[in-house]
């Protein structure tokens, strides 16, 4: 299946959720879509950085809940190891010898709470991660080529939920200041969109004198600031239109010229 089809329909599975709660898309409805599409019994989503403390944003079940926070307090598992790495970790089945030495809390306890197979995909958008989101099977379980191409598309969508809007206290994306909707984004853009905010947060590193992930979170604090839409204060500042400084209070900049 092409990539627009794939991600086109992995689209509308989440909508076709967020329909049903009579709400605005958020990373509830992916988790919630990754679940129905794949041979999966639960599904959970954590918001993790290097800079601040990690927490759990949504979960399926109990189950989904458990491993969320099994992993998040134990600072092991395969979470943990997919954020660390920038990469999908697969684990068809936690009973293989080799992952009961790797985490060997953690390959216990989730046993305990009824998770078999564990598989954790990085929310990434270029330099930037911020979460990652996991899949559980209580039996052992392999993804196929097409079910991995599809947990990845429900992972690139979370990505841009987190990234374009708000979280507030209850983990639910808010979309800014405004209340307004969620955006309409097409897949098609996915890659221009990323690349657009990985170049701008690249531009404020240099013209703030921070790392990729703080110039990140000052290019995100603007955009809610301001109420704008994050890809739209990311083109600005690609275009020079906006400039940050050092002397700015927090979620300021120079202004656009």
């Amino acid at each position: 299946m092409g990539s627009d089809r794939r991600s086109t329909r992995i689209r509308m599975l989440v909508a076709e959720q967020a329909v049903r709660r009579g709400a605005r898309v958020s990373v509830v409805d992916v988790c919630a879509a990754a679940v129905a599409a794949l041979p999966v019994g639960g599904a959970g989503l954590s918001a993790m950085s290097k800079a601040a403390a990690s927490h759990p944003l949504c979960s399926t079940d109990d189950i989904s809940e458990q491993l969320e926070e099994l992993q998040l307090t134990l600072g092991e598992g395969p979470c943990v190891d997919a954020f660390v790495r920038g990469s999908a970790v697969l684990t068809p089945d936690l009973l293989t010898t080799e992952l009961q030495d790797r985490w060997a809390v953690f390959a216990d306890a989730a046993l305990e709470a009824g998770a078999r197979a564990v598989f954790s995909l990085p929310l990434q958008m270029g330099a930037i991660s911020p979460g990652v989101l996991d899949l559980y099977a209580n039996i052992p379980t392999v993804l196929d080529t097409e079910e991995l191409a599809d947990a990845l598309a429900f992972a690139d969508l979370a990505t841009l939920l987190l990234l374009d809007t708000g979280i507030d206290e209850a983990g639910a994306p808010t979309g800014g200041p405004t209340g307004g909707p969620m955006p309409d984004r097409g897949f098609g853009d996915l890659g221009a969109y990323r690349s657009e905010i990985d170049q701008a947060s690249g531009m404020l590193t240099v013209q703030l004198g921070v790392g990729i992930e703080e110039a990140f979170v000052q290019l995100r604090a603007y955009a809610y600031v301001q109420g704008r839409r994050l890809a739209d204060v990311a083109a600005d500042v690609v275009a020079r239109r906006l400039r940050f400084s050092p002397a700015a209070e927090p979620g300021q900049a120079e202004g656009e010229t």
